[in-house]
């Protein structure tokens, strides 16, 4: 089952939630991981492997480096579903 590019949003929004308890509707595309969430490499990699699981698809470690943003994480999660 493929998801929708909000169901990934939403999803990630979850998982971030989570993992950092920063507010699910404070996450959006265009905010970055680092400057805007403030989320650290080692709560990252956490966020990887819970969304990695979520939605079936793997998101190697050379690729998590690219995902500066919510919308490059939620363009590259949609683009590696089968």
């Amino acid at each position: 089952m493929a998801f929708s590019n909000d169901e990934i949003l939403a999803g990630l929004a979850e998982i971030i939630n989570d993992e950092t308890g920063i507010a699910a509707d404070a996450v959006a595309l265009d905010k970055s991981f680092t400057d805007d969430l403030d989320i650290d490499s080692i709560s990252m990699m956490t966020i990887v492997v819970n969304a990695e699981e979520k939605f079936d698809v793997k998101i190697p470690d050379d690729e998590v480096q690219n995902l500066k943003t919510v919308g490059d994480a939620v363009t590259f999660i949609a683009g590696a579903q089968a």
